[in-house]
């Protein structure tokens, strides 16, 4: 970011008082899990001074009374630490307008979450998605395509107990418009996400939403078929091969949607990740593709998938936002997704109980698409 394009965080355009004089800007984080939780947790630490609030909404009240009591608690961190935060379950309405309302939320609740939060954005404020997935255009239909951003995560986070949080990853974020351009918002968001980690700015977000989304689509849904972190699961074959599969379907329906994929993190490239029809016969190269997933699980072999811990706790898993999503563009352009379909099928009968997380879902799934006999 030049020095010229970059807005100092007291120095925000985004809210002037009729003076013309700039003040500080206000952030709220709409959901207090993982990702909410540390984000809260690092710009209070970082900016309290420098922001003119930052608030952490959140409906579960377990989680409220936690953080009013002992603040927002980060571990597993060479230097762990807490924070104090305002933290609320539900917002007044003469609460002051915010310049910035970031949403992390799973994905199942992001609309709900964007239209409680709608009546609390500044005029010239802006939403900003966090979550996986392609969750911008739902928003944009909420608050409109001039008030939303996009926040590419590229780290993993978990909730230990109500306000206690851990990273399960290391990694920083991607930020831009949904529709690519220049936007001074998005200069001073990166400022107050520095704290987080390394941030880069994009005018193609829709390559690195739908890179990421590949991924995701892969990693997360094998890892909550199989029930285990990511680290066990990808030194398995099958599930190498899976998701494989479950990534060239995407990078298919992408290239319909004329979509030009990103790297993720600098080297994973989805284009070339894709299998080919040789590849799928037996072709050599298949083996640099198996070994870089090896990589990738050693790297992050840590993370847990978010969907299992939502299905552990009762709630909604994800899945239609990312296999689903898949699927969905995927009929659009008559291009058939059928390992997404399959995988999204299980993921949803697990949510409904009719069975559990192991690897058996793994070898179930195998078996359904033609891999495993």
């Amino acid at each position: 970011m030049s020095s010229e394009s970059a807005q100092h965080i007291g120095e925000s355009s985004t809210t002037r008082p009729a003076s013309g004089r700039a003040s500080a800007p206000r952030v709220l984080v709409v959901g207090v899990g993982g990702i909410g939780g540390i984000v809260t947790a690092h710009v209070a630490r970082a900016h309290s001074e420098r922001l003119g609030a930052i608030v952490a909404l959140s409906t579960n009240n377990e989680i409220v009374h936690a953080i009013e009591r002992d603040g927002l608690r980060v571990v597993g961190e060479k230097q762990p630490f807490s924070a104090r935060a305002r933290v609320v379950s539900e917002l007044g309405r003469n609460e002051a307008p915010f310049d910035f309302v970031l949403l992390a939320t799973q994905p199942p609740q992001v609309e709900e979450a964007a239209r409680r939060a709608l009546p609390h954005l500044a005029e010239r404020g802006a939403m900003v998605c966090l979550q996986n997935g392609l969750c911008e255009r739902r928003i944009e239909k909420i608050a409109g395509k001039e008030r939303v951003l996009g926040a590419v995560v590229a780290w993993g986070a978990s909730m230990v107990e109500p306000g206690v949080y851990e990273r399960t990853s290391r990694g920083g974020f991607t930020l831009g418009k949904p529709d690519g351009g220049e936007d001074p918002r998005v200069a001073t968001l990166a400022e107050i996400l520095a704290s987080i980690g390394p941030v880069k700015t994009t005018k193609n977000l829709p390559g690195v939403r739908w890179s990421k989304l590949a991924i995701n689509a892969a990693i997360s849904t094998l890892g909550t078929l199989g029930g285990d972190r990511l680290g066990p699961l990808l030194r398995r074959t099958l599930v190498r091969r899976l998701a494989l599969e479950i990534m060239s379907e995407t990078v298919a329906v992408s290239r319909a949607e004329s979509v030009r994929l990103e790297k993720v993190a600098g080297t994973l490239d989805l284009d070339w990740l894709a299998l080919t029809p040789a590849e799928r016969k037996g072709s050599i190269s298949i083996a640099l593709k198996h070994a870089l997933l090896l990589a990738v699980g050693a790297k992050f072999r840590r993370m847990r998938s978010s969907m299992l811990s939502a299905i552990e706790r009762g709630r909604v898993p994800a899945v239609d936002f990312l296999n689903g999503e898949v699927v969905t563009h995927g009929r659009a352009h008559k291009i058939e997704t059928p390992v997404n379909a399959r995988a999204t099928e299980r993921v949803h009968a697990l949510a409904r109980g009719e069975a559990k997380p192991e690897y058996g879902q793994i070898e179930a799934l195998a078996r359904d698409v033609g891999l495993l006999r």
